[in-house]
């Protein structure tokens, strides 16, 4: 069986993830600023679409799993989904930053439209991200350089977003915001749909279950006490929730509560730091375990968040650098072994159950990714509601203390939640015969 991966189809799996960063990085961390500050929406109008969405998510994931499962082509089941999606998701994100001129209801039901309609298709097309790894290769290792250079890969995306995109906007659009974010996500999405269909042209799902089409009856019985695949599906939600509110929050914090806004693309250009973890995943895994090496990033992620805290009250900028630096060290364990982890919930749901339902497992993770964005947007932006928030203006003590709150202490407390949750992970030390036992089950192709 042949389990090594080219550099090819290993950077042309990545480049999806580059693609999904690029889109849905500029949404999850401007598109709330662009609402309300750009849009002319209220906070807390914004606060409820977020969670409108979310319901919505709890059924789309979900059915892309199952879809994916039931999915039978000569492409394999995953790979088709970045040919038949990257159009229309792309003119969806095009048109999620686009201002019509409405009415103030009008605004809002654009805004829900737009908004849920590409949430749904970003569900259709980031899950086959997750769901086609196991298909790649059933190699542990080579799993992990791949989760690596999917993980780099998108962190080129979003440092792309973070540096760039603000830069883009005022450039393009010469003072005018409503032109600019419109023109760079046009340009954003063009690329994304370019590497989508490149990642279709040079992937190939090798390993596949001798039972073809999985009906969802069946793939119920590969969850049934996979406890590793409930922990991912947690640390998974949490870590999102975490980081949408820590990303969404730091043009809030550098504007009002340190006057600083020349440094928001700096402080986003930090994303970068992660990829010197991920680097260092596969031999930190291979010596230590993944799930010792998640364990690593989430105790960087706390003790990051911790730092940021003293930097905060203090209002000392060195000090709030410093732990956002922590942080994105942390990031990068975490987000690196996601897909990874989630992958091998799959070979364990099939060596207990005898079930290879990968479309409806990995399908959880976009669930509760995009659960965890939603949940971390909607909260806080309730919370700045709550405090009295008032876009463009001087803000009370309360709001900043508001702001100050969703940029530190809520997402350390998500890393802590994770971080007990993943004591329940216990894969890693049957990974070995789970490998062995399924290799003699799976049948293998080479296109």
């Amino acid at each position: 069986m042949n389990n090594v991966v080219s550099w090819k189809e290993r950077v042309s799996y990545g480049l999806s993830d580059t693609a999904s960063n690029l889109v849905f990085g500029l949404i999850t961390t401007y598109l709330m600023y662009f609402y309300t500050d750009v849009y002319g929406l209220s906070v807390a109008t914004v606060g409820t679409l977020f969670l409108v969405a979310r319901a919505i998510d709890a059924f789309d994931g979900p059915l892309f799993g199952i879809l994916i499962d039931r999915t039978n082509t000569k492409w394999g089941k995953s790979r088709p989904y970045f040919l038949w999606l990257a159009v229309p998701f792309s003119v969806l994100a095009v048109l999620t930053f686009t201002t019509p001129d409405l009415s103030p209801a009008g605004k809002v039901i654009y805004a829900y439209v737009t908004y849920i309609l590409v949430g749904i298709l970003y569900s259709g097309i980031n899950i086959p991200i997750t769901s086609i790894l196991p298909s790649l290769t059933s190699n542990s290792q080579e799993r992990t350089v791949l989760g690596s250079v999917r993980s780099i890969c998108g962190n080129v995306g979003s440092l792309v977003v973070s540096v760039a995109a603000l830069p883009i906007v005022s450039v393009l659009g010469s003072g005018n915001d409503k032109k600019g974010f419109f023109l760079t996500m046009m340009i954003f999405a063009g690329i994304a749909l370019v590497m989508f269909l490149i990642t279709f042209k040079n992937t190939r799902e090798r390993v596949q279950s001798s039972k073809g089409i999985v009906r969802f009856k069946d793939g119920i019985k590969a969850i049934k006490g996979n406890i590793p695949w409930f922990v991912m599906i947690i640390i998974n939600l949490i870590y999102f929730l975490a980081f949408t509110i820590r990303q969404q929050t730091t043009v809030y914090y550098f504007n009002y509560n340190l006057n600083r806004s020349d440094l928001v693309p700096i402080v986003m250009s930090l994303s970068f730091v992660s990829m010197i973890s991920i680097f260092f995943i596969p031999m930190i895994a291979k010596h230590s375990g993944k799930r010792n090496t998640m364990a690593l990033g989430l105790g960087l992620g706390i003790f990051g968040q911790m730092i940021t805290g003293i930097g905060a009250h203090a209002s000392n900028i060195t000090a709030v650098i410093s732990g956002t630096i922590v942080v994105q060290l942390g990031f990068g364990f975490i987000f690196g072994l996601m897909s990874v982890m989630l992958a091998d919930t799959v070979d364990y749901g099939e060596w207990r159950s005898g079930v290879r339902a990968q479309g409806l497992l990995t399908s959880a993770s976009s669930f509760a990714a995009k659960f965890g964005m939603g949940i971390g947007g909607a909260v806080s932006a309730l919370i700045m509601s709550h405090a009295g928030y008032t876009p463009g203006t001087v803000q009370s003590s309360a709001a900043l203390t508001a702001i100050e709150f969703n940029f530190v202490w809520l997402p350390a407390i998500g890393f802590a939640i994770a971080a007990l949750a993943l004591c329940f992970h216990h894969v890693d030390k049957h990974e070995t015969q789970i490998i062995r036992e399924l290799n003699k089950q799976h049948h293998t192709v080479d296109a």
